[in-house]
């Protein structure tokens, strides 16, 4: 790796980095680019093992032996600043050690994903809409933690590239195939002409418990999560092969779609 020391917040080497805490900002122009953000040495490392191409790293003096670590190209850059530039630069404290600015792969076709994932028996998370990183970020970490073997993410879905849904999956996206669907709710017809049974995780009179779901053991099915405070779409529960619930006790109605993706996940497990 090239370690370059940088005192000017303002320096152009540093413009993949600029003002990260501008969500609208980023989420035009890191897909437009092929950008993304991986923070911390443990996800830096989850995505070179994974093989994607690292643009760039930015670290403090004090990370920089953390940093000289990692399976880092010859060629890439490492600039180091002090705490206060690398504020300046990203508009907040980076107390994880170090960034780096990653270039995206192009994502797999939805039949790749259930191509990829195929065996005796199969699950696969689909997340309608969620608007929040974190919600996000912490639900593709429970279904690659819980052993789902897919993920599909909806065209109005966050991206689960975004520097905070990484973060918060702890570089767990990177575990698990995903993909971003195309054609929603349409696309539920072909994870059913696939051999997929399609249940839309939703409270309501028409939803049967989730564990009676688990009882019935289909071999091939993904779970619909939907996004907070609206839930699932109407379109996609009528495609729906069924409608789930969880449980619940004490006059809530429902969970934090993260929350509710991990009990899900688990109870399929």
């Amino acid at each position: 790796m090239i370690v370059r020391s940088v005192t000017d917040p303002s320096d152009p080497l540093l413009d993949d980095y600029r003002n990260l805490t501008d969500v609208g900002l980023r989420r035009r122009l890191e897909p437009e680019h092929g950008l993304f953000m991986a923070e911390s040495h443990q996800v830096i490392a989850r995505a070179l093992a994974v093989g994607y191409p690292v643009r760039s790293v930015l670290t403090t003096p004090r990370w920089l032996s953390a940093v000289e670590q990692l399976d880092l190209p010859v060629d890439c850059p490492v600039f180091v600043g002090d705490e206060d530039l690398v504020r300046a630069v990203t508009g907040y404290r980076v107390h994880r050690g170090a960034l780096a600015a990653m270039s995206r792969l192009p994502l797999p076709s939805i039949q790749d994903v259930v191509d990829a994932v195929r065996a005796d028996r199969s699950r696969i998370a689909i997340f309608e809409n969620i608007v929040d990183h974190t919600n996000l970020g912490a639900g593709i970490r429970s279904a690659a933690a819980l052993g789902v073997d897919g993920v599909l993410v909806t065209p109005e879905c966050a991206d689960p590239l975004y520097r905070r849904s990484v973060r918060v999956s702890m570089g767990a996206v990177f575990a698990v195939p995903w993909t971003r669907l195309r054609s929603w709710p349409d696309d539920i017809k072909l994870l059913k002409a696939s051999g997929y049974t399609v249940a839309a995780m939703t409270p309501g009179e028409q939803s049967i418990d989730l564990d009676d779901f688990v009882a019935a053991a289909h071999p091939h099915f993904a779970l619909i999560l939907g996004t907070e405070g609206a839930g699932i779409t109407p379109a996609a529960q009528e495609l729906a092969d069924y409608r789930l619930r969880i449980p619940m006790a004490g006059g809530v109605d429902s969970l934090n779609v993260a929350a509710a993706a991990a009990v899900a996940f688990y109870t399929t497990r």
